[in-house]
């Protein structure tokens, strides 16, 4: 089968955007794409990534590069707040699409974007890699071996983004959550300048517990930056452990660490990621099926992962490997652990079926903001200029 043409939209107004580093990415998968155009506000951008990867049809304007160019799958990477308008645009193109985390900015645009999708007939893959990061996958595959035991407790810590942790843990537990408990606080921090530029002095203070199926907690914290936590996720059974990068087992009154180990190979002249493993025995190892394509760093093969997805989903007509269900669940604990700070504190069962007041205030902002609704005034929004921060972080802090 012919590659699947691909087009990008937004490109991202740094060379070490995460946009432009999907397209160095883009451009290696000759076997699945063909990189047909590319779309931006900026000349300038388009130039620059035009040149770089030898893109001739290059485009300002977003519906007239669809009805020129006709791609198969569309890899929407404008900022969040122009997600869903981008997406739905080139839905009604007949296009699959790829849009960047998260899910959307409430659930309830979510799920109508989901809905508009089945009922188009398209694929809709959502860009969320923390679970394909190599040593991620080797997470998974050692809970699945059962080498931690029955597993009983989980912890997470993440300072920005936190349906990444979310979804790391969630994948790793390989369970669902059942309900969420949780705790927020906007406090006063020395002054910094925001993701998007503005200057700020108050950040949110997350913290909660979920229970998962078959009895899991998982203790949550997202605490405001600079902070003596980093980024890092703990899951522990009745054998043993996962912590950073290292397993542990107990065995008898001793405990055993099996540090991962990173295996490299020469391709044409590079060094390139091989393998990941830990000494077990047998031993439990993830290898790189991007070896050959010479994709290498973390994130990187994570990108290819979700480019893969889809053009699974496309040319064998199947589900995407983690879709809007998944997409849905993760940005769900977020929504689920502030809706209950702003509820004394109560249980949130999952999953939510109905628009919480925070999902309510969202929306609402991203009207105030934008003169329009991301679903219902989407063409109205196409010429719109998205700035880096979303709603999400007006209202709540989120990323």
């Amino acid at each position: 089968m012919s590659p699947l043409r691909l087009a990008v939209v937004g490109l991202g107004a740094y060379e070490t955007s995460r946009a432009r580093s999907y397209v160095s990415t883009i451009v290696k998968l000759t076997e699945q794409y063909t990189l047909c155009a590319i779309c931006d506000a900026s000349e300038e951008s388009l130039k620059l990534v035009g040149d770089q990867h030898s893109i001739n049809a290059r485009y300002t304007d977003y519906v007239q590069m669809l009805e020129n160019e006709k791609p198969d799958v569309v890899f929407v990477l404008v900022p969040t707040d122009g997600q869903t308008p981008c997406a739905l645009t080139a839905v009604e193109h007949g296009c699959h699409i790829i849009t960047e985390i998260p899910y959307a900015i409430t659930l309830s645009v979510g799920d109508e974007m989901a809905r508009i999708c089945e009922e188009k007939g398209v694929k809709w893959e959502i860009a969320e890699n923390v679970w394909r990061w190599p040593q991620e996958q080797l997470k998974q595959e050692i809970v699945r071996q059962g080498l931690l035991g029955k597993i009983v407790h989980a912890r997470l810590y993440y300072t920005h983004g936190s349906y990444h942790g979310f979804n790391g843990i969630r994948k790793v537990l390989d369970k669902k959550a059942v309900r969420a408990m949780g705790y927020a606080q906007e406090v006063e921090v020395l002054p910094y300048e925001s993701y998007g530029g503005q200057h700020e002095t108050t950040r949110w203070w997350d913290s909660g517990t979920i229970e998962f199926e078959n009895d899991i907690t998982c203790l949550y914290e997202m605490p405001p930056s600079p902070s003596p936590r980093s980024i890092r996720w703990e899951v522990e059974g009745t054998k043993g452990y996962l912590s950073g990068s290292e397993l542990v087992l107990f065995k008898e009154d001793q405990q055993i660490s099996y540090p991962f180990e990173e295996i490299y190979e020469e391709v044409d002249g590079e060094k390139i990621l091989s393998a990941i493993r830990i000494n077990t025995d047998p031993p439990v190892v993830w290898e790189n099926p991007y070896k050959k394509q010479k994709v290498s760093a973390t994130d990187d093969i994570a990108k290819a992962a979700i480019l893969t997805s889809l053009h699974r989903a496309v040319t064998e007509n199947t589900d995407p490997i983690y879709g809007s269900a998944n997409a849905r669940q993760d940005l769900e604990l977020w929504v689920a652990i502030r809706e209950s700070a702003e509820n004394n504190n109560s249980w949130v069962d999952l999953p939510i079926t109905a628009e919480t007041d925070i999902e309510s205030r969202i929306r609402t902002e991203y009207v105030r903001l934008y003169g329009g609704d991301p679903i219902a005034d989407k063409e109205a929004l196409l010429n719109t200029q998205f700035g880096r921060l979303s709603a999400l972080w007006t209202v709540a802090g989120w990323l």
